[in-house]
This record gives C-alpha cells, structure tokens and sequence, in this order.
C-alpha cells in the first residue's frame, strides 16, 4: 500500500470529486440494502476518476469495502481496476490474517501473567462488525489496561519481541502514566505494531472514562478461532465516537464503525445515552449520529434521533464537519483551531473549563523533551508548557 496522504481539497467549483466522494459513501458498508446495491449498479461511471477513488478510499480507511462492495454490485468495471480493486482486498486480508494470529500470541502472553487487557479495534472490531477480517484495514492491535499492570504487560511484550517505540526514562514513564495514555510498540517486522492504552484520551480532555470500568464490563468474543475479551456493545459504542471526536471525524471508516455498531449489536441505547450524559460527551455522540445519518445514510435508532434533535448545536456542528470530511480539507491537530472545535463539543460549561484547565496545565511529550528536570521538579513542566504555548501564541 502507498503512503497515505489526505486528499487535495475540494471547492464547490469541483462536482467531479464530490461524486467520487459520493461514491464511497454509498460502498462504506458491509451489508447494502437492495435500494443501495441498485444505486451503485447504475452509478454513471462515466465521469469517474478511477485512480481518484481508490487514492481516496484507501486514505478515508474503506478500500477492502469499496473494493468488495465494487465487485460484487457495480456493473462494467473496467478489468484493471477490477484486478486492482481484487489485489488491494486480498493483500489486506493476508495483513489482518497476521495480524490475527499475532493477536492471539500476544494475548496468551498477556493471559500467562494474569493480566486483565481488551483488545479492541483492530482485527476485534473486523470481526465482530464486518465478520471478515478483509473489510476492516488496521495498521496496529490496540490494547486496553490498568495503568497499574502496564509494566508487567510491557514485560510481557519483551519476552516476545516486542519494544517501546521510545525509550523514556522511568520518571518520565510515570509522569506520563498520569498524564499521557497510551504507549508504542515495535517488533522485528515493523514499528508502531502494539499500542498499550490506560485511557482512552489523554488526560486533558476532561473525559473520564475510566479504563477500570471498561474492563470490569468487558464480554468474550471469538477472533481468527481464538476467544479474547472484548468491550461490551454499549461500552464499543462510546468508545467509537470519541476516538471518531478526537480526530473531528476526517476519516469515513469511523462513520462506518459506529454505523455497523448501531446496526449489528444489541445496545441498550438508554444505558450509553445515560453514561454519555454523565461523562458530558452527549454531544459526541449527537454528531457521530448526525454524521452517520447524514453522510453515510445510515438508519438510526429512535433513541439516537432523540439525541440529535435534544441539542441545536448538533446539526450545526456536523454540517461543519460534514463539509470538511468531503472536501478532504485535513486538520493541523496542534493549532487553536483543533482546540476551538474540540471545546465546542462539550456541552456543559464546567466540561470545557476542565478541559481548558488541563489542555494548559498538562506537559505533553514537546515540553518534557524541551528542558529536562529531576522528577522532584517535575510540577515545573506546567509552568514550562505555559512558556511554550505562550510562545507559540506570539508567533501566530
């Protein structure tokens, strides 16, 4: 697979990419309905830009679907990109076949210490979602854990070959143990293949979510022949739409997760809605819906259609992101602009006072590497992320 760049914006003066954009949203799906199916049979492929759809479609993360869904539905494929369409599916699939099996080693590792980890996304949600492991490309296997078992489980890795992406020096592992939440993983056959998670954002988000909880309420599913612990459906559910919140929704293999999530699962809809509210992401979840319902035409629930109709703001919300997610427009996920939006999508004052509170006060990785200090000092890194977010404030 080729690098994956974001596709070129898209202004208004441009009907030909909204139409490839279009495209892959009516083929972002693992079961069409027949009214789909017929639409995509009689799409006038005549304007399209083949190499354009697949570029895009490997960028939004929808290849294999767009690729089975074309095959099997669309009428007159020109042959190569029906070859082309048939190789990308197949080599994705012998990359979560692998990934699959390396699931189930690392799990029986983790499982000979007697730890509690939940693997999700990944080759889980392929499976549980797509039921095959070709519709669903992923590039790591994502791991949920008490930051209190994280050194054991990093050992667990060691002894399989694998190593933190970044060596971090023990005080500043445990400086970002408490702020951070997540850690990386390479092996001999490649980087970044294992992410360890103790939060499911990191801490200046103001979203408490506790990893506890979800391991406490984890369930058992079956991946390549193997049974491994999984989220519960209402926890997966959340779980989606605010790591689909973190990145504002750019990618449709998101949409589509939460989609096939509110589709094949048997969710209590009052029990997520009633945890959203409490955590104060109730409109995280109103916009996925939103997005769902609008870019993907996907059928919601009653319960979710109540959601987007309780807050004005909604609506607003994901036109805006709807309009950057066709052009293709990317994010600079460092800027005041990402942190405007992320502001905005918390409905209650004290949510996005905490989450300003912390967004300053929280040392990321930038500011540790900036100055070293003895982990006595360590308080002294808030300060230094001031000087630097202040200095950055300057330079705008």
């Amino acid at each position: 697979m080729t690098e994956l760049l974001p596709p070129p914006p898209v202004s208004s003066a441009a009907p030909q990419r909204r139409n490839e954009f279009a495209l892959l949203c009516a083929l972002s799906g693992s079961e069409l309905t027949p009214e789909r199916i017929e639409h995509i049979a009689n799409w006038d492929r005549s304007a399209l830009d083949w190499s354009e759809v697949l570029r895009v479609a490997e960028y939004h993360g929808v290849l294999p679907l767009v690729a089975r869904n074309l095959m099997e539905h669309a009428r007159g494929l020109p042959p190569e990109i029906e070859r082309s369409l048939r190789s990308e599916y197949d080599a994705n699939l012998r990359r979560s076949l692998w990934f699959s099996a390396e699931l189930a080693r690392i799990m029986q590792s983790f499982e000979h210490r007697q730890l509690r980890v939940v693997p999700y996304k990944g080759p889980v949600l392929a499976e549980a979602l797509y039921r095959d492991l070709g519709l669903r490309s992923f590039s790591d296997l994502d791991f949920l854990i008490s930051s209190a078992d994280f050194e054991r489980a990093k050992h667990a890795l060691a002894e399989i070959g694998y190593r933190p992406s970044a060596e971090l020096i023990p005080a500043v592992e445990r400086l970002w143990l408490r702020t951070g939440y997540e850690r990386s993983f390479d092996s001999a056959v490649g980087k970044y293949l294992v992410e360890l998670q103790w939060a499911l954002l990191p801490y200046f988000y103001g979203v408490d979510l506790g990893v506890e909880d979800l391991l406490a309420r984890a369930g058992r599913t079956v991946v390549g022949g193997c049974e491994v612990p999984c989220l519960s459906p209402e926890d997966s559910l959340l779980v989606l739409c605010l790591h689909a919140a973190k990145h504002l929704w750019t990618r449709l293999i998101w949409l589509s997760d939460i989609a096939e999530t509110l589709r094949i699962e048997t969710i209590d809809c009052a029990l997520v809605f009633s945890r959203a509210r409490a955590l104060g992401i109730a409109r995280i979840l109103g916009v996925s819906f939103w997005l769902v319902k609008n870019v993907l035409r996907g059928e919601l629930p009653k319960s979710a259609e109540e959601m987007i109709a309780a807050d004005p703001r909604v609506a607003v919300l994901g036109s805006e992101f709807a309009e950057r997610l066709a052009s293709g427009e990317a994010y600079d996920f460092e800027t005041t602009e990402y942190f405007r939006l992320i502001l905005k999508l918390r409905e209650r004052r004290g949510d996005r006072w905490r989450y300003l509170w912390r967004l300053v006060w929280t040392p990321g990785a930038g500011d540790v590497a900036a100055v070293r200090l003895p982990e006595a000092l360590f308080p002294l890194y808030g300060i230094i992320r001031i000087g630097r977010l202040l200095r950055k404030l300057v330079y705008l």
